[in-house]
């Protein structure tokens, strides 16, 4: 028997729905435009190596993560397009990436000057350079720091700047003004970064949501993470109706137990919800364990394609729903997903927990298989 589907709780990720979101992504850029496939953090959850290698199926040319190991899980899975790690990396482990053929950030001169001591074993490293505009996370902010590290990279023969990039902190807001603020930072840079250095850099500065929005403004690559995956970066952005996405995660599990209880009984720790009448009470196997927090208690289910309520606290490794009527054990609940026509979607669970919808599929984690359809 499959291990991973011992216990009733899975999610499935459909791979069909990454492809209708990068190609409705590709129909919106223009021609010179590529699509950097964003599969930091195991994909958004949806499963790193498995999205990385649809998405370039499917017509990304490039991928990108947060940290080197993620890059390396995805050099061992046989990947060979090019890799850009987001992150700052130690600059002791730059001899692995230039080793694996893996493109590095990088915004520090004194990083620069240790790696320039490293042993790269006759091979090169690239390097992106990341402009801090106004995220306020990594980055150069001046022009002075631009200066100094381009006259240091001309004493390293080994180090190549091949990428210049930045990020933007406000692309999903209704008010742009900062969005252009931000770009306008960018594009005085880039003319001193130009001015400066003689070698093609690749140029990268939209998120989702700017590439959506203003796709001619985007230059080489955007870098294409929450709606690759099927989720809009803000309900603004949703609104809009600028492109047609859906969603490649669902979670569903099946019921343990269903039993009968009467009024005045409790369910769960704390005795923080009891039933008002006679009801139905089923048990689901998936809890706070599997990312499935506490938060969701009130949160509805499908089952039958119709919305039954959780019920009492949710518990480590169990979750309790009230039903409408008697199921059998085993009958399919839908947590994430469509069921019968009925459709609990990402932006719901994140409303209902007051958070984003990138975060729900990051909060479930390993315990949970992920199925893959489509392949």
């Amino acid at each position: 028997m499959n291990r991973a589907l011992i216990r009733p709780t899975w999610a499935e990720i459909d791979l069909e729905a990454i492809t209708h979101n990068i190609k409705a992504m590709i129909q919106r850029l223009p021609e010179r435009t590529e699509i950097i496939a964003v599969v930091k953090a195991n994909g958004y959850g949806h499963g790193s190596v498995q999205v990385a290698k649809r998405a370039l199926e499917s017509g990304a040319t490039s991928l990108a993560v947060a940290l080197l190991e993620e890059a390396l899980e995805l050099r061992e899975a046989g990947i060979d397009a090019p890799i850009l790690v987001l992150g700052w990396v130690p600059p002791e482990a730059a001899a692995i990436a230039s080793k694996h053929h893996i493109s590095l950030t990088f915004f520090q001169k004194d990083w620069l000057d240790q790696v320039s001591r490293l042993d790269l074993n006759g091979e090169t490293l690239q390097l992106h350079l990341k402009i801090d505009t106004g995220m306020g996370r990594i980055g150069i902010r001046t022009n002075e720091e631009l200066r100094e590290i381009l006259y240091a990279l001309n004493d390293k023969p080994s180090i190549y700047l091949t990428g210049v990039y930045t990020h933007f902190a406000t692309a999903d807001a209704q008010n742009l003004t900062y969005f252009h603020k931000q770009r306008e930072r960018f594009s005085k840079m880039l003319a001193e970064l130009k001015e400066l250095w003689s070698g093609e850099v690749a140029i990268h500065i939209g998120n989702s949501a700017s590439a959506i929005r203003l796709p001619e403004g985007m230059y080489d690559f955007v870098r294409y993470g929450i709606s690759m995956y099927g989720l809009y970066p803000s309900q603004v952005v949703k609104e809009e109706q600028a492109i047609n996405l859906k969603q490649a995660f669902s979670l569903h599990s099946r019921l343990a137990h269903v039993k009968q209880i009467e009024a005045g009984d409790a369910v769960s720790y704390g005795l923080t919800y009891s039933a008002e009448k006679t009801e139905w009470i089923g048990t689901i196997p998936i809890g706070y364990g599997d990312g499935w927090i506490r938060k969701f208690q009130g949160f509805s289910v499908l089952v039958d394609g119709k919305r039954q309520p959780i019920v009492g606290r949710i518990c480590m490794d169990q979750t309790m729903i009230r039903l409408d009527r008697e199921y059998p054990v085993g009958t399919k609940v839908t947590l994430l997903g469509s069921q019968n026509g009925s459709f609990i979607s990402m932006d719901e669970a994140a409303s209902y927990l007051d958070t984003i919808n990138y975060e729900i599929p990051c909060l479930l984690n390993e315990r949970i298989p992920r199925i893959y359809k489509g392949r």
